[in-house]
């Protein structure tokens, strides 16, 4: 089964093209590589061109800064492949994961895999506390809706079967992508499984990005999608 990789990319002019090289060196599935570079100004999109395909299958330049959805969106759009997983272009999660997040759907028991920083024995860089609160109590929040027993809604990796993602019709353009995700496959008739994910966190001055403006976004959208669409 061939996996589609998704990697949206703001502003990572130092990790992008290590991440490529990890995601390449990942030998456990076939794999398309689709990266959509949203607006960066840092010199990330320059090296992007200059790899002319040499580093990823597709590339994406968005004409003006659009945000983590609607990169995703574009990504699912343009897939081919029989799995499609969400790719960070920071090192906080490392490819070498895509064997145990993959397994479920292409062993015949889950349509959808999401990974989780806050369960299994993998590798979990100490950072902020707050941050855990803070995404345990989005989590927490998401599952009282959809009746899920999640661990990391936030989590960047999530994986499906492409007709599970495909025929979702997806709105949000920001961070808010993440909640809406969760609330309308948990509305499918679907097996959902979590596995847990390696995890290299960031702070601000490595170019940490999402922030507690983010948070309140991702409440708004838990609310909204899952009580009105």
């Amino acid at each position: 089964m061939k996996v589609s990789v998704i990697i949206p990319c703001f502003n990572e002019v130092n990790t992008v093209e290590t991440l490529l090289n990890n995601v390449i060196k990942e030998k456990s599935c076939e794999k398309e590589i689709i990266v959509i570079d949203d607006f960066s100004t840092d010199g990330t999109r320059k090296i992007l061109q200059n790899l002319n395909g040499i580093k990823y299958t597709k590339l994406i330049l968005n004409d003006t800064n659009r945000g983590k959805g609607y990169c995703i969106k574009k990504g699912i759009e343009k897939s081919t492949g029989d799995i499609i997983l969400i790719q960070d272009a920071d090192l906080e999660y490392s490819p070498t994961d895509y064997k145990i997040l993959t397994d479920p759907i292409k062993n015949g028991y889950a349509d959808v895999v999401f990974g989780s920083r806050f369960i299994g024995s993998q590798q979990k860089r100490v950072l902020f506390f707050w941050h855990t609160v803070g995404n345990k109590f989005l989590t927490t929040l998401s599952n009282m809706f959809t009746n899920l027993n999640l661990t990391d809604m936030e989590c960047c990796y999530k994986v499906f079967k492409k007709d599970v993602i495909k025929k979702l019709v997806l709105k949000e353009n920001r961070f808010g992508i993440e909640p809406e995700i969760t609330a309308k496959i948990s509305k499918q008739n679907i097996k959902i499984y979590e596995v847990g994910v390696k995890y290299f966190g960031r702070k601000y001055d490595e170019g940490k990005k999402i922030n507690w403006k983010d948070g309140f976004a991702a409440i708004y959208c838990i609310i909204i999608y899952n009580l009105f669409n």
